[in-house]
């Protein structure tokens, strides 16, 4: 076994086994306007395609020119892809004769995995899902394939125009499909034509629309490919280390990210990663199913920094950018006063404009993960996340969690009140008369309309649409003020809005 392992480093030439898979993404769909293809695919359509570990099989991209037609594609920059050359002795290798390929053709591992000692299972494994995530990789179309797709569609469009938008019919449509080769032939069927004919007299389809349609399919098939290469355990889903080596990897090829210096990659790729785990992993399995990564949008915000003519306001509200990255780490590093790398329950008591309870406070150190009584940078950014998106299933769940003191599932009036009397309390300290809680618990109870008028549970926050409302009332002096005071806010803004069109 030593000598094998020695035999197959040299083989490998005694290179880092990373990869480049992710740069094959194409950048043509960072182009597509808003709302072209978002109604007209569905997403699980998507083949379930097997998942890999990173492989030495390197997938890269090689930008040629622009396309000719540059009134409707300019923005679709051509490129072609290649993989380096497998060794043909390990092509057809299968690490266990379990491991069969599904009745979609899709290979299927059904076999448990290689135990660490297993070293040649582990390789030859390794190496029969690359093989394979090369062949499916081919089957898509590159952007010369898609270039001449377009063409087709654009010769037999079918007039009438709609304005300047150019349509197909059925029988036109038929016609480029048997023109454009076996690897559209999934594109051209009636299903996809029904789907994207909507209310043309004369039965046509948007040639744009169709057009969009296969880009957002190659997009998606392309990424999961790219993702799967990530996928060590080969089950369809990513660790958290392997999402952090996707994203570490992927820094590079995202112009708005070059200004960032290296020493940063870690905190970037620890901020970028913690996104996707607390949105996508509420039962905190430490694990995420690709296919999930895939039906949210954050991969999209993520690929959109390939955009080098992004803009401000899309950077700010982007996670993913590097002003937002470098604000959230600014403010853990602001806060901590003491220079430990952790943040107290006191340091953390000055986040955002200070005025979060102490008993709010004390619920979040009992629940959260911390060390000797102090938060990292991980835990903090839950935190963050749970605060900054108040409307989130996610983050209500976060939230749910520290206001049930009794772990009963539930926020009754003993609860709603525990919280509510540190508001009042607060509410003294700053010169204010404090409000009657029966009032709150009212509204409360009035907001959220729960199916047990004596319970409120985390589904009636969530089915309400007010649990961001309810929460910050009871954990936040700022927020309960704002929204005790938020008639006279709404009316103040109406003033201010009439006096600038005055002038």
């Amino acid at each position: 076994m030593d000598l094998f392992t020695k035999y197959y480093s040299e083989w490998k030439g005694g290179r880092k086994n990373t990869n480049e898979f992710y740069k094959t993404i194409p950048r043509f769909y960072y182009r597509i306007p808003n709302g072209c293809w978002s109604a007209d695919v569905d997403l699980w359509d998507v083949l379930s395609l097997v998942s890999s570990s990173p492989s030495t099989l390197l997938l890269q991209r090689n930008y040629v020119s622009s396309l000719v037609t540059t009134s409707l594609l300019g923005w679709l920059p051509t490129g072609t892809w290649f993989l380096s050359q497998p060794q043909p002795h390990l092509l057809m290798l299968i690490s266990s004769p379990s491991s069969l390929m599904g009745k979609d053709g899709i290979l299927v591992l059904r076999n448990k995995l290689p135990a660490e000692d297993e070293v040649l299972l582990q390789k030859l494994r390794e190496e029969s899902r690359a093989v394979f995530l090369q062949r499916k990789s081919r089957e898509l179309l590159d952007n010369e394939e898609l270039q001449n797709l377009w063409f087709l569609l654009d010769k037999h469009q079918t007039p009438p125009m709609i304005g300047e938008e150019a349509m197909i019919n059925y029988e036109n449509f038929l016609k480029v499909g048997e023109k454009a080769g076996p690897k559209c032939k999934q594109f051209f069927t009636a299903k996809v034509f029904a789907k994207l004919l909507h209310t043309d007299s004369y039965g046509r389809i948007s040639i744009m629309q169709f057009f969009n349609y296969v880009m957002r399919k190659v997009w998606l098939h392309q990424t999961r490919i790219g993702l799967s290469l990530y996928d060590v355990a080969g089950q369809g889903y990513l660790r958290e280390s392997d999402l952090e080596n996707y994203i570490l990897e992927l820094i590079p090829t995202l112009p708005q990210l070059d200004g960032l210096e290296k020493s940063f990659y870690s905190f970037y790729v620890c901020t970028a990663v913690r996104k996707f785990f607390f949105f996508l992993d509420p039962l905190r399995t430490g694990k995420i199913k690709i296919q999930d990564i895939l039906a949210c949008s954050f991969l999209d915000d993520l690929l959109e920094l390939r955009d080098e003519e992004l803009s401000k306001e899309s950077q700010e509200t982007n996670w993913f950018s590097a002003p937002s990255a470098l604000r959230v780490y600014g403010q853990y590093l602001n806060l901590d006063k003491d220079h430990n790398g952790m943040l107290s329950k006191e340091e953390l008591s000055r986040y955002g404009t200070a005025t979060m309870t102490n008993v709010f406070l004390d619920r979040v150190f009992q629940e959260c993960l911390t060390y000797d009584g102090e938060m990292d940078y991980k835990t903090y950014l839950d935190f963050v996340l749970a605060l900054e998106n108040r409307k989130e299933p996610a983050a209500l769940q976060y939230i749910f969690k520290l206001l049930d003191i009794e772990n009963k599932g539930y926020l009754n009036v003993f609860s709603l009140n525990y919280f509510f009397r540190a508001i009042q309390e607060l509410m003294k300290i700053h010169g204010q008369d404090p409000v009657s809680f029966q009032d709150v618990k009212d509204e409360i109870f009035d907001m959220v309309k729960p199916k047990d008028p004596l319970k409120i549970s985390l589904q009636d926050l969530i089915n309400s649409n007010q649990g961001d409302t309810v929460t910050t009332i009871l954990i936040d002096l700022n927020g309960f003020w704002t929204y005790e005071n938020r008639e006279a806010l709404v009316a103040n803004d109406n003033e201010n809005s009439t006096d600038l069109d005055d002038t």
